[in-house]
């Protein structure tokens, strides 16, 4: 019923690329120009300029966006509520979910979720907080779902699930085997840490404000993009690293990893759902219900 051609504008100008539009929209890219062709005859004016290899928009091409974008929702907003009506969930809810969430938390609910609203289609991106926020504020996502402390005041925060960073290292190591550390130890052990952007990075530099440390006071081994990297490199080396305690259950549970006491107050923190203030997109709405009852329930 979305008037194809302008659903073809909407995603070429969301993603700045008519290669990306046409993986998405499953058809050929010169299928792509000739549909933003004709939009542009239908309105006499450019709506995409060439910068080298890739693709901007014009001012008038910025205009039009902006009016797909609001006819977008306004239609997945029209197909939420007759589906409702027809006691039907159907549709697609784009996601943004950090590391720890996307490999240690949501698998078990996607799948309880999949196997309740088998018509609501979802797709997973995995990236860190700062990215999420980005792409939820760009309107590439329905619903960011992060860790960590940062807070834009354009977006709303929801806390779902309470979660621990606690100091890891393969078990047997000398440390591991007295069960805590001095601030001085601290400052001195090879550490392994999240990329810059990260909610756990946020979280562990909150904690050494705490107990006037900075970052640059560590001493930082490696620096790693994701959990289950950090976890191998520790596997293998007699290093230390701020971990979920939710991402190393098993490790904990086979023996593989100890948990040591650090100084200081423990780096608790909560799991969000963040959504853009004002009206909530519905079927992302209904996912958030959905994970809100499974952790409540489990």
């Amino acid at each position: 019923m979305f008037d194809f051609r302008l659903k073809v504008f909407y995603t070429a100008a969301k993603h700045l690329s008519f290669s990306k539009a046409a993986e998405e929209l499953f058809i050929s890219q010169p299928a792509i120009s000739k549909h933003v062709q004709a939009l542009e005859q239908h309105f006499k004016t450019k709506l995409f300029v060439r910068q080298g290899n890739k693709v901007g928009l014009t001012p008038e091409g910025k205009i039009l966006f902006k009016y797909a974008s609001e006819v977008t929702e306004c239609y997945k907003k029209m197909q939420y509520d007759m589906d409702q009506l027809a006691n039907k969930n159907r549709g697609q809810i784009r996601i943004g979910a950090s590391t720890t969430l996307t490999q240690y938390i949501l698998p078990g609910i996607l799948k309880a979720f999949r196997d309740e609203y088998p018509d609501i289609r979802l797709e997973i991106l995995n990236e860190n907080t700062e990215q999420i926020e980005t792409f939820l504020l760009q309107k590439e996502i329905d619903l960011g779902i992060i860790e960590g402390r940062s807070k834009k005041r354009e977006l709303k925060y929801t806390a779902f699930l309470r979660d621990e960073l606690v100091l890891v290292t393969k078990k047997g190591h000398p440390i591991a085997k007295k069960g805590e550390i001095t601030i001085e130890q601290l400052t001195k052990m090879p550490l392994v840490i999240r990329e810059f952007g990260s909610g756990t990075l946020q979280v562990i530099k909150h904690y050494l404000k705490e107990i006037n440390l900075r970052i640059s006071d560590l001493n930082i081994e490696m620096i790693l993009g994701s959990t289950e990297g950090i976890k191998n490199y520790l596997k293998n080396s007699n290093s230390f690293a701020f971990l979920s305690i939710h991402s190393i259950m098993d490790e904990l549970k086979t023996g593989i990893f100890s948990v040591v006491d650090y100084p200081g107050s423990s780096m608790n923190r909560d799991f969000y759902f963040i959504t853009p203030h004002g009206d909530e997109e519905q079927t992302a709405t209904l996912f958030q219900n959905f994970i809100t009852e499974h952790v409540k329930n489990n």
